[in-house]
Parts: structure tokens; C-alpha cells; sequence
């Protein structure tokens, strides 16, 4: 089977390497909040910046990482960026463990770590495209997806329940280690990367830094892709405070039903990565990609009619996990469409150009659905999140493009967080 196929030593010390840092993400979720809240004693308005900040300001600065990447060796860069997530968490617990901890230093660790996450994504794309022939890309982003959907699954409620026994640092202590451990595993993946060639001026250009957003926009099938998932990414995720609030202040939902809600449905995330190249091979890439794409638009209304007790947690599993279920299939098959329709001299900058816009995009509709929340009402402001989704699918392409390298199955010369499906996705 596809899914079971066998993709060399390399691969699995890639495969590895991600799944440590996404178990160590995973652990590490919510921590910074929680600090902010439990040891710094912030307010609702500096934890809102906090989450605001940190991914404005990491995908600002992360903007000439694209191109400087594009033109450097992939391992080693990606060897760096775990590096530097590793060195800025680990400044957290030094300055806790002497009393010098402060709001700042959150949100200038959490700037660094958003701006080392975009340049990961881009040098491990481009380095997967390598690594990997492309009749297998999709068997590979199907794994990191169901990596990181096992990760999401597991390593909040463990991260949860160490952070009850030991205090909210020790997830912070835990995610930097992860890192540590993932430059380890990338570092041992071995074999030779010849440095890319650079045509024309030496030095980095202005237009190198527009050069991603260039490609993007200049292709017929990745141009709606790209403003499908920016829109689709940034009204999920501007949903998820508000819907916090909503069930834990105003439906009275224990933390523990909260965590069940969101924790079970991450196995259709299992279940969406495992179908999606059996789906592929019967129906087509891009049947399945406008498929996948139109489905998952659909069910996140249904959480603006969530109700208290068995009934409302019912609702949310079911949602969820229709949604999961749907980003499980769509996302290792937009990854793998992306690096197939990507000239391999600008990978890094066309997928550093697509994380910087979504964490923006992320960024502002956060900032806007909070004030919708506070003028409407939490469940208001879920419903038109809801209705506006149902109309993204009207994004998806409607039409083919042949890949831009030669044909899918074609072998490659040479030896994603954030690879496969995860790399900007």
C-alpha cells in the first residue's frame, strides 16, 4: 500500500525529528498564556497581545528569511532554526528559576520562536523536495500529518496534567527540549546537500523578498489555493478564543471537557491523513483537493449552536471531527500540490511567502473577531465565522496545471514543525 511504503533511513530520521518537536509543541501548548496569566498575573488585554504580537512580529521579521534561505544549504539551516526555539524557550525557566522573569521577555521569546518556525517551514520544504522522490511526496506529508494530529491529540492533555503537578514552566522546559532533539535528529539524517546556485546579484535583493508572494500569485492553481487557505486558516483560528469563552464562561464547561472536546476529534486528523493517497490515486489530486477543500468549509458553523451539558459536548466532538476529518485529506494534498508546482529554485521563498501571510492573516482576524466578540456576543461572532466560511469554497481552483518540475513520478537528484502538510499549509 501507499501509505505503508517504505521512503529510506533518511526519511525516518526526518519523520523523527518532527514528531519530537510536534510531541514537544504539543505538550507545550497554551504555556505562555498561562504564565502570563498564572505567574505574571496579566490581564485579558496583555495575553491577547502576547498571542497577537509574537506572530505579527516573528512573520514580519521572518520576511527575508525566505530568500536567505533559498540560497543556503536547507539541513543545516533548519538545524539552526530548532536551535534558536531551543536557546529562546530555555531563557523562560532560567529566568523563572531566579525570580527575574518578566512580560517582555514572553513576547521577545515568543517572536523568536514565530520567526525560527517560518524559516523552518521554508528551508524543510524545499529540503523535503530532495529528499524525497515526488511520486512519494504525498505518502511522506501524510505522515508528518498524522504525526501532528497524534501530537495534538496527545500532548495537550499531557501537558495539562504537568503542568497541574509541576507548575505551567516545566511544558516550556519540555517544548525546548523537543527542539534539541529534533536539530540532533536532522543532523543525523547525514549525506551531502550541494549549496543551491545563485543567479544574479550576490547580495539580497529587494525584489528577492517579493519574489515568493510573486510566484504565488503568477500561478493559476496556487493563486486560489493560497487565498483559500489564508481565509479558511485565519476565520478557524480567530474562532478558537472566542469559543473558549463561550464554553468555559458561559456554558460552564470544566477544563477537562474542554481539553475532551478538542483532544477526540483529532482522530479524524489520523484518519483524513491515511485516506487522502488512497483517495488520490482513485479520484485524482485535484478532485480530492476541491473535494476535501469545499467539506471542511462546512461544518464550523454548527459550533455557534452549541448548548451545556452531554448534548453540546456530543455537538463539538461531531464537529470537530467532521472538520479534522476533512483538514486530515486536504492538507498533506495541498502541500504535495504546492511542492510539485513550485519551481525547486523557490521553494523556500514561496512557502516562507505563505506562512508570513497566514500568520498575518491569522493575526488580524484574531484582532477583528475579538472586537465582533465584544460589540455581538461570543456566539454571534462563531456564527459569522461559520456563514463566511461556507463561502471559501467559491476560492478553489477550477482548473489543472501540469507540475513545474516534470511529472510526478519522475526521481529527483540528491540525498515541515512544519514539514509535509504542516510546512505553511
Amino acid at each position: 500500500m501507499a501509505g505503508r511504503r517504505a521512503l529510506g533511513r533518511r526519511f525516518g530520521w526526518l519523520w523523527a525529528a518532527f514528531a519530537v518537536s510536534s510531541y514537544g509543541t504539543g505538550l507545550g501548548f497554551g504555556a505562555f498564556p498561562l504564565i502570563a496569566v498564572l505567574v505574571l498575573h496579566s490581564g485579558p488585554a496583555q495575553v491577547a497581545a502576547l498571542a497577537a504580537t509574537g506572530r505579527v512580529v516573528g512573520a514580519l521579521l521572518a520576511v527575508p528569511l525566505g530568500p536567505w534561505v533559498e540560497f543556503r544549504r536547507k539541513r543545516p539551516v533548519m538545524i539552526a532554526m530548532d536551535l534558536a526555539r531551543f536557546g529562546a524557550l530555555m531563557t523562560i525557566p532560567a529566568a523563572f528559576a531566579f525570580g527575574r522573569l518578566g512580560f517582555a521577555q514572553l513576547l521577545v521569546v515568543s517572536v523568536v520562536v514565530a520567526a525560527a518556525d517560518i524559516g523552518f517551514k521554508a528551508a524543510s520544504g524545499a529540503y523535503l523536495k530532495t529528499l524525497v522522490p515526488p511520486r512519494d511526496l504525498l505518502v511522506a506529508n501524510g505522515r508528518f500529518e498524522s504525526t501532528t494530529w497524534t501530537a495534538t491529540m496527545i500532548g495537550p492533555p499531557l501537558g495539562g496534567a504537568a503542568i497541574g503537578l509541576f507548575g505551567p514552566v516545566v511544558t516550556v522546559v519540555a517544548d525546548a527540549v523537543s527542539y534539541l532533539l529534533s536539530a540532533l535528529g536532522i543532523r543525523a539524517i547525514g549525506g551531502s546537500e550541494p549549496r543551491p546556485a545563485r543567479t544574479g546579484a550576490p547580495r539580497l535583493r529587494a525584489g528577492d523578498l517579493l519574489e515568493g508572494w510573486r510566484r504565488i500569485l503568477a500561478h493559476p492553481v496556487l493563486r486560489p489555493l493560497f487565498f483559500n487557505a489564508i481565509v479558511v486558516n485565519g476565520l478557524i483560528m480567530a474562532s478558537g478564543p472566542l469559543l473558549a469563552v463561550l464554553l468555559l464562561d458561559s456554558l460552564g464547561f470544566a477544563p477537562w471537557q474542554y481539553g475532551l472536546v478538542f483532544a477526540l476529534p483529532c482522530v479524524g486528523g489520523l484518519v483524513g491523513s491515511r485516506l487522502a493517497p488512497r483517495l488520490v490515486a482513485r479520484f485524482g489530486q485535484r478532485q480530492v483537493m476541491r473535494t476535501a477543500g469545499a467539506l471542511r468549509a462546512c461544518w464550523p458553523l454548527g459550533l455557534a449552536f452549541v448548548q451545556s451539558g452531554v448534548p453540546g459536548i456530543v455537538l463539538i466532538i461531531a464537529v470537530q471531527f467532521g472538520l479534522v476529518t476533512c483538514c486530515g485529506v486536504f492538507n498533506p494534498v495541498l502541500a504535495t500540490y504546492r511542492l510539485d508546482h513550485t519551481d525547486p529554485d523557490s521553494v523556500a521563498r514561496t512557502l516562507s511567502a505563505w506562512s508570513v501571510s497566514s500568520s498575518l492573516a491569522i493575526a488580524a482576524m484574531t484582532a477583528g473577531w475579538g472586537l465582533l466578540a465584544a460589540v455581538t456576543s461570543p456566539r454571534l461572532a462563531i456564527a459569522a465565522a461559520g456563514v463566511l466560511l461556507l463561502a471559501t469554497p467559491l476560492l478553489l481552483p477550477r482548473r489543472e496545471c501540469a507540475p513545474q518540475d516534470g511529472p510526478q513520478d519522475g526521481p529527483q537528484d540528491g540525498p515541515q514543525r512544519g514539514l509535509g502538510a504542516q510546512v505553511g499549509t
